[in-house]
């Protein structure tokens, strides 16, 4: 467990610009319930002090600022940057596309509450880029307890949320699902092409700015070049004499990528050691560098790796494969699910509650078992203050030791047995089984809603930090679209009545 992020207790304030009221606008349903939402989630950010807590969970990871004017900006910017991460997670949109959608719409606009009189300003997609990693994976993980918490707690407490009906925390329905990477489909010898691409990408980039080594070709007759054996690999699997097609192919590719190499790290060492010869700019010259050194460091690895599998006809254990030149943290998840028999990513942890709430979450950097996933997911929860009494699961989910460790906790045990003479013992001894158990289906959707509508799939996330901030953006915007739609029903059927 992570200690709890200490509070700040300077003082953290700032005034709130006017916001003139919203523009009249009857359209049709789909922006009407949109904008219902972004009303009631606005008013539970401003119930039992929300936002204020983000903001000095926020102040206690970046520091103390020097004058009240300074602590007064980042209060603004880490509103700005809380609401912004929301609404983005909310509508799906990439930073560039939402930073437009901002400054064309005055929804947008008065939920992130720089709807001005004077004059609007719209974050740039840089800043919302750094918006996104405002604070850690373990703040938000922090917030998101709260959040939880303030709906499922006493709601006559100052920092309840004062929900119509509290919701019910007292059972909880696991499961775990892959969260995928952005990359495309492992393939040995295609790793020597996405070389081949960053490489001669990158040393045209230095040939343009006037740093020239003597090379035959131009980097663009290599890619070319590369390519074309790509593509004789891909239709060799179609020959007659495939296997040997196939090694005659991939002993060119590997002729071609050491020349490759000695071109890119020739004009690599130009450039590092440029000085004020170049038109780049020292920041600029850095990430190339950086760039170009990622790539030589794998590439003897993943030539050794297509060696193996596709000359030596050996193969290669998962935890020594190289799955992608540019996402290190990918684990192999084997599923065996239809349309997903292998997937590649991370193994992500869900627990939500009967209304859809997602109370607990975790994404793990390897690929365990999920039986030993349960036992600290009950602490977890445990630990921010759940009343739990009973536990749902898949088969996937039940053994003994889980049995056991249940039963000490006092939890009843809704995991579904793996052997149908013991299920069918506990469906005649517990009624409550047979009906919790079909409440499985729901969690299943509940996983596809949240990676395909918050959490992305694949995930767009860079490197395995980035995505655990990014899951924990995308379970705040995900409770808070439960809790505003929940909350929007009861006012229809309030009304109504």
């Amino acid at each position: 467990m992570n200690e709890p992020i200490e509070i700040n207790t300077e003082i953290l304030a700032w005034q709130p610009e006017l916001r003139p009221a919203l523009p009249c606008v009857y359209g049709p349903i789909d922006f009407r319930e949109f904008r219902d939402q972004l009303i009631t989630i606005d008013q539970l950010l401003d119930t039992g002090g929300v936002e204020m807590r983000f903001v000095r969970l926020a102040d206690a990871e970046q520091g103390s600022h020097r004058n009240a004017t300074a602590r007064m900006r980042f209060a603004q910017a880490s509103s700005l940057a809380l609401r912004c991460n929301i609404a983005r997670k909310l509508t799906g949109l990439g930073y560039r596309e939402f930073s437009v959608r901002c400054a064309e719409s005055s929804l947008l606009q008065w939920f992130l509450r720089i709807n001005k009189v004077d004059n609007i300003k719209t974050p740039a997609k840089s800043t919302l880029e750094r918006f996104d990693k405002w604070v850690s994976a373990q703040a938000m993980t922090e917030f998101n307890q709260t959040i939880f918490a303030a709906a499922c707690g006493d709601q006559t407490r100052e920092d309840a949320l004062n929900l119509s009906t509290p919701l019910d925390d007292s059972e909880i329905w696991f499961d775990s699902t892959c969260l995928k990477v952005n990359i495309h489909f492992p393939v040995d010898w295609l790793l020597l092409r996405d070389a081949t691409r960053t490489l001669m990408k990158a040393t045209a980039l230095i040939r343009r700015s006037g740093l020239k080594h003597r090379m035959p070709n131009e980097p663009e007759d290599f890619l070319r070049r590369m390519n074309n054996l790509a593509m004789e690999m891909s239709a060799a699997s179609r020959q007659a004499d495939s296997k040997s097609a196939r090694k005659k192919i991939l002993r060119s590719m590997k002729t071609l990528q050491h020349k490759i190499t000695a071109h890119a790290r020739a004009h690599r060492d130009l450039l590092a050691n440029a000085g004020d010869e170049t038109t780049i700019s020292a920041k600029k010259a850095a990430v190339v560098v950086a760039r170009i050194d990622a790539v030589l460091a794998q590439l003897p690895a993943a030539i050794k790796q297509a060696h193996e599998r596709i000359i030596g006809e050996r193969t290669v254990h998962n935890a020594k494969k190289t799955l992608s030149l540019y996402e290190p943290d990918v684990a192999i998840l084997v599923r065996g699910k239809a349309g997903a028999r292998v997937e590649f990513g991370q193994k992500l942890w869900l627990g939500e509650t009967r209304e859809g709430l997602i109370a607990d979450y975790r994404q793990e950097k390897d690929a365990p078992s999920d039986t030993t996933l349960v036992p600290p997911a009950i602490e977890r929860v445990l630990a921010a203050g759940v009343k739990l009494k009973r536990v749902w699961g898949d088969r996937g989910l039940f053994c003994k030791a889980n049995e056991r460790a249940l039963e000490k906790l006092g939890i009843k045990s809704g995991l579904c047995p793996r052997d149908p003479k013991v299920l069918r013992a506990r469906l005649e001894s517990d009624p409550a089984l047979g009906a919790g158990l079909p409440r499985r289906g729901a969690t299943e959707a509940r996983i596809a809603i949240f990676k395909n509508c918050f959490a992305g799939s694949p995930c767009l996330a860079k490197g395995f930090a980035h995505r655990e901030q990014a899951v924990g953006w995308a379970v705040l915007a995900h409770n808070l679209w439960v809790l505003a739609r929940r909350e929007n029903a009861a006012a229809r059927k309030q009304q109504a009545a």
